[in-house]
């Protein structure tokens, strides 16, 4: 009789241990399609957002050469909202002219943004005269050996490039230059306009005070104007044919998407397509 009863308690145990593996194996399935679902449900928002941050960046290349005056976008770095389905995009549109070309801009310019970007007057003059020996051709019968030994001695292993830069990143590799300088004024730099001076209507605030000769007076006058300007209906800016276009799309659910890109316009030409992308970077890149 006590026979039985244990093989009757020994039976219930295993049934307990059957159950409770059970409901363990249950839980962790339950647990794992409940992530997967989370999974799914993230990838498809920030899929929606993506796009809704794509179309901010399509909307404003062909806002930037609206032939109606009054709709245009203008390229000063002025925020332009609007809806995208249930998504808040916010664009922004800088004309690189107004920007400081690493390949076209005077030394005295170059010189300009650095100062305006921390560096002292002596500082900012070396660093100058570093990019220009970057990105200028080997100088027949100059010392070229001099520039490579500068680089060494600072611990590089390359000298200048002696040739035009082929991004913006590679400004970090110029002897003088540090990540805390190249932050603030990577906004303002470019490869695209080919000008030895920023378009001061455009151009963001180091870039302008980058600008030589400009003294206080005329720089506040300008900024005047341009707030002025920022305010009308058919702003009187001309725009160029380079943007910088930055759209952030964010969600109802806080799910957000960013994307940068670099667009020249094509002025003419019967079929063919109407823009370039020269760059194209998703997320802010910080």
């Amino acid at each position: 009789m006590r026979r039985r009863a244990d093989q009757r308690g020994v039976a219930l145990l295993l049934v307990l241990w059957a159950c409770t593996l059970l409901a363990v194996v249950l839980g962790g399935y339950a647990v794992l399609a409940r992530t997967q679902a989370l999974q799914v449900h993230y990838q498809f928002a920030q899929t929606r957002a993506h796009y809704a941050a794509e179309a901010g960046v399509i909307r404003a290349i062909y806002a930037v050469q609206d032939p109606v005056a009054t709709r245009r976008w203008v390229g000063d770095g002025r925020v332009y909202p609007f809806r995208f389905d249930d998504a808040a995009v916010s664009v922004t549109v800088t004309d690189e002219g107004g920007k400081v070309d690493l390949n076209a801009a005077s030394p005295e310019v170059l010189k300009g943004l650095f100062h305006a970007g921390g560096l002292d007057a002596t500082a900012a003059a070396k660093l100058a005269a570093h990019v220009v020996d970057w990105r200028s051709f080997p100088r027949i019968g100059g010392d070229n050996a001099a520039e490579r030994a500068d680089y060494v001695a600072a611990g590089r292993d390359y000298g200048p490039r002696h040739g035009p830069f082929a991004s913006l990143q590679e400004l970090q590799l110029v002897l003088g230059m540090t990540p805390a300088l190249y932050r603030r004024i990577e906004p303002d730099i470019t490869l695209w306009s080919g000008l030895s001076v920023p378009d001061p209507n455009t151009a963001p605030p180091l870039a302008l005070a980058a600008i030589p000769g400009l003294d206080p007076q005329q720089l506040q006058a300008l900024k005047a104007a341009r707030e002025r300007n920022s305010r009308e209906a058919a702003p009187a800016i001309g725009g160029g044919i380079t943007h910088s276009i930055r759209s952030e799309a964010v969600l109802a659910d806080g799910t957000r998407a960013v994307i940068r890109a670099t667009v020249r316009s094509r002025v003419g030409g019967m079929g063919a397509q109407p823009y370039v992308i020269l760059g194209w970077q998703e997320g802010d890149g910080e």
